[in-house]
C-alpha cells in the first residue's frame, strides 16, 4: 500500500501548518527528514532537513504514532512546521521525492481510519457533517454522531439481534418440539422492531444540514420582499411600488439562535396573464407546499392550508392601515416594529422540527437500513416457521452491516469521502 501525505491544516500563510503522513514507509520518511522521532504519541522539536543534500528545512515540532494506535491506523508520522508557503512547499517536495511516496485524495485519511476499523461509516459521516457544519446545532449534531454515539447504539442492536438469531439456529438444530416458533422468540424480535422504529420517527438530519425552509408568501404588494431585506439587514430582494416585481423566488440561509433556516421570498400569488410572473406564481405555489414554516402576509382567509403558518400584518407603520385581524403579528419593514417577534416565534416553530441537542439523528441513509432491519424484524415477529425467521433475522443483520459500513456500500464510500477536504 502506498504511504500517503498531504497539508492537514489551512493553507498558508499561517502561524503552524500541520503536515500528515500515512502509511507503511511514514517512519522511514520521517526518520530521513527529522534524523529521529520521538517515542510513540510523543512530541518533540525536530530539525528537518533534506535526506540528501543535507540543506535545512525548518525547525518543527514532530510527533509519531505506531499501528494500530493512529488516527489511520497505520504508521503516522506528524510535522507542525512554521507556517509559510515557501517552508510547506519545501517539505512537501522532499516527501513527493521518496518513492512509494503520493499526494494523499481528498478524504483518504479518513477512508483508510474506515477501512482499518478505526471508525464506522457511521462515525466517517458524523466527521463529514462535523467539517461542513456552519451553526452550533449542527455542530452539536455532528459531533455527537462523529463521536460514535450512533455506534454504540448500533453495537448493541447487533449483539441482540446475533442473540436472536443464534436462538433460532439452535432452535432449528436441537428442538425437538412440535411448536414451530417459540412466542417468546417472537416477542423479542417484536419488541427490537418496535425500538428501531421509535428512532425512525425522530426528526431527521436533512433539516438540519440543509436548513429549514421559512417561506414568506403572500398576495404582490404585501411587503414580503421588504420584511426579507429587513431580517437579512440588506437588500437582496428588489423592492418596487409595481406589482409583481418578484418574478422568482430568492433564498438567502441564515442561521437563527444557531438554527440553520433557509428563508424564501416568492412571487405574489395572483392570477397573471404575463408567462414570466405566471411561471414565479406556480414556483411560489410549489415552495409553499413545501415550505416547514409559512410566513403569511396576506389576508388571514386567503392563506394555504399549512401545519405551522404566522401571520403577519405587514406596514403597520402607515397611518391609513386597517386594525390587524385577530392573532396577526404587527410588522414594519420600516421601523423594524415586530421584526424581532416574528423571529422569535420562526425559531419556536423551526427548533420543533430539529433534532434535540442531546439525541443523536439519523441521515436519510441511516433511516434507510435501520428501516430495512426493522423490517426484517417484524416479519421474523410474524414468522410461523422458524427457518424463515431465522432467514428474516438474516436480512435485518445485512442492513447493520450496511449501516456501519461493513458490506455492500462501495459507492456510498467514495460519494461520502468526497466531501472531505485534502489531508483529512
Amino acid at each position: 500500500m502506498d504511504t500517503i501525505f498531504a497539508l492537514s491544516s489551512g493553507r498558508p500563510p499561517a502561524a503552524v501548518s500541520v503536515i500528515r503522513v500515512s502509511g507503511p514507509r511514514a517512519h522511514q520518511a520521517g526518520t530521513e527528514i527529522a534524523g529521529t522521532l520521538p517515542e510513540a504519541r510523543t512530541a518533540a522539536v525536530r530539525e528537518l532537513r533534506h535526506p540528501r543534500s543535507g540543506q535545512p528545512l525548518d525547525q518543527a515540532l514532530v510527533l509519531r504514532f505506531d499501528s494500530p494506535a493512529s488516527s489511520t491506523g497505520e504508521d503516522v508520522v506528524e510535522f507542525q512546521c512554521h507556517g509559510g508557503r515557501a517552508v510547506v512547499d519545501a517539505v512537501l517536495d522532499v516527501l513527493t521525492s521518496f518513492e512509494q511516496l503520493r499526494p494523499a485524495q481528498p478524504g483518504e485519511f479518513t477512508r483508510r481510519a474506515f477501512e482499518n476499523g478505526r471508525i464506522d461509516l457511521t462515525e466517517a459521516e458524523g466527521l463529514a457533517d462535523l467539517l461542513e457544519a456552519e451553526t452550533e446545532t449542527q455542530r452539536k449534531a455532528a459531533l455527537a454522531l462523529a463521536g460514535g454515539g450512533l455506534r454504540k447504539q448500533v453495537s448493541d442492536w447487533q449483539q441482540r439481534l446475533l442473540g436472536l438469531s443464534a436462538e433460532a439456529e439452535r432452535a432449528i438444530d436441537y428442538d425437538e418440539s412440535d411448536e414451530l416458533v417459540d412466542p417468546s422468540l417472537q416477542r423479542a424480535c417484536g419488541a427490537l422492531a418496535d425500538e428501531l422504529r421509535s428512532w425512525l420517527s425522530r426528526p431527521r438530519t436533512e433539516r438540519l444540514n440543509d436548513g429549514v425552509r421559512v417561506v414568506v408568501a403572500g398576495p404582490p404588494n404585501a411587503g414580503k420582499s421588504s420584511l426579507l431585506n429587513a431580517i437579512v439587514g440588506e437588500e437582496r430582494a428588489i423592492v418596487t411600488a409595481v406589482p409583481g416585481t418578484t418574478r422568482d423566488h430568492i433564498e438567502v440561509p441564515l442561521s437563527l439562535g444557531g438554527v440553520p433556516i433557509l428563508l424564501t421570498d416568492t412571487a405574489g400569488l395572483r392570477d397573471s396573464a404575463d408567462g414570466v410572473e405566471a411561471i414565479g406564481i406556480a414556483r411560489a405555489a410549489s415552495l409553499i407546499e413545501a415550505a416547514d414554516v409559512l410566513v403569511w402576509l396576506g389576508e388571514q382567509d386567503d392563506a394555504p392550508p399549512h401545519p405551522r403558518v404566522i401571520e403577519v400584518y405587514p406596514k403597520s407603520d402607515l397611518a391609513d392601515r386597517l386594525p390587524a385581524p385577530e392573532g396577526a403579528l404587527l410588522v414594519s419593514s420600516v421601523t423594524g416594529e415586530g421584526v424581532n417577534e416574528l423571529l422569535r416565534r420562526v425559531e419556536d416553530c423551526v427548533r420543533g422540527l430539529l433534532p434535540s441537542e442531546d439525541a443523536i439523528s439519523l441521515n436519510r441513509r441511516q433511516a434507510l437500513h435501520i428501516g430495512e432491519a426493522a423490517d426484517g424484524l417484524a416479519l421474523a415477529r410474524e414468522a410461523s416457521d422458524l427457518v424463515l425467521l431465522a432467514e428474516h433475522l438474516r436480512v435485518a443483520r445485512a442492513a447493520f452491516d450496511r449501516l456501519t459500513g461493513r458490506a455492500g456500500i462501495e459507492d456510498v464510500l467514495d460519494a461520502l469521502f468526497s466531501r472531505f477536504c485534502l489531508g483529512k
